[in-house]
């Protein structure tokens, strides 16, 4: 566990898989056999053959160059940026795990000297979420949607120009107002950062009202992917879970978006340029009413097809690429990819036990 500004629960999460901890200082004057990382803090530190990958949809997230570093355009998509892969003058990755052909391109054009460990894989949770399709019926039910009811997946990335920081205070309670219960489940996914830069406390006391209203959230525990397996419709900004709502055959729709952090050459911005707008002057009842009348295949078609190039085949990819730095013989076996596992809600007592009070920052973020 690299030191991190959201390291807060990562401890705590390494132990429920009862997997050991040791110590970063121990970790970095240690040599493996292989490391994995889906962050780039600190990986310089590591002895050992790296392999990095995404840790969402993509690179979609632009990051600004520092001094003295290379950026196209003075800034550059997280993950494919120099400042981060090359640490005096060498890659330091073994290999980097991408999605998409198309970020072969991508990462020519901001650190070609990375280009020949690149390898495209595929996209793990895009192969895990076509495997839960099947199992929506169950995922239902584990989120205490009836069999008449609509689901409404309400899903945020962090930050402040994220959809909990510019419209969760005015959207959720709007939501719950204007979508009977009866007839409407509303559940709310969070990123995980938004969960542990604040706290799990914080969170819930932001959320009390909503929660007692009947709002279900889903904890960072939870598996993400079975809850938009079971939507009936996406609400969502430029976070990866939006992204990935694509692929469920449910509509999706924007109801905030920060072009100004999302690389145009990202699947996300390729959603941003077709994806419907949530629009604050006409009823949601409404708009959901017709988001649910349209047939959204063909629409989302080129962007689920923008998510990865290799569907169906992550599995197979990676432990190919993992045997080979470990240079060893790969098992004859081949393993399916293995649906997500059932989503479950944050225990309803949290709502009861703290006021309602959304307190913001100037610009917005619940803080």
């Amino acid at each position: 566990m690299a030191p991190d500004v959201f390291n807060n629960g990562v401890a705590e999460f390494i132990d429920g898989l009862k997997a050991i901890r040791i110590p970063w200082r121990q970790a970095t004057q240690e040599r493996f056999a292989l490391a994995v990382a889906a962050s780039l803090g600190a990986i310089h530190e590591i002895h050992a053959p790296l392999i990095v990958m995404p840790h969402g949809a993509g690179f979609g997230k632009l990051v600004r160059g520092r001094r003295g570093v290379r950026a196209v355009g003075g800034s550059v998509a997280y993950g494919l940026d120099a400042q981060r892969l090359v640490y005096d003058g060498e890659v330091v990755p073994a290999a980097i795990a991408l999605s998409h052909d198309h970020d072969l391109g991508r990462l020519g054009r901001a650190c070609p000297e990375a280009v020949p460990a690149a390898a495209v894989v595929g996209d793990p949770s895009y192969d895990r979420l076509v495997a839960s399709l099947a199992h929506r019926a169950a995922y239902r039910r584990a989120l205490e949607v009836g069999a008449d009811q609509t689901l409404v997946v309400v899903t945020s990335t962090w930050g402040p120009r994220s959809l909990f920081g510019r419209a969760a205070a005015d959207l959720l309670p709007r939501l719950l107002d204007e979508l009977p219960r009866r007839h409407f489940r509303v559940v709310m996914l969070l990123h995980p950062n938004i969960w542990f830069a604040h706290g799990v406390w914080q969170v819930r006391t932001w959320l009390a009202d909503c929660l007692r209203r009947g709002l279900g959230l889903v904890p960072p525990e939870a598996d993400w992917r079975a809850v938009l397996a079971a939507a009936d419709l996406i609400i969502g900004d430029h976070g990866s879970a939006t992204l990935y709502g694509t692929v469920t055959g449910a509509p999706v729709v924007l109801a905030s978006y920060s072009e100004g952090e999302v690389d145009p050459a990202s699947p996300q911005s390729v959603l941003a340029a077709v994806a419907p707008r949530l629009s604050p002057d006409v009823s949601l009842r409404e708009q959901v009413a017709m988001l649910r009348s349209e047939r959204p295949g063909d629409r989302y078609s080129g962007v689920a097809e923008r998510i990865t190039s290799a569907p169906g085949r992550f599995d197979r990819n990676m432990r190919g690429l993992m045997y080979r730095l470990l240079r060893l013989r790969q098992p004859a076996a081949i393993t399916a990819t293995p649906p997500a596992a059932a989503p479950f809600l944050l225990d309803r007592w949290a709502a009861h036990q703290a006021p309602h009070r959304w307190a913001r920052t100037p610009d917005g973020f619940p803080y």
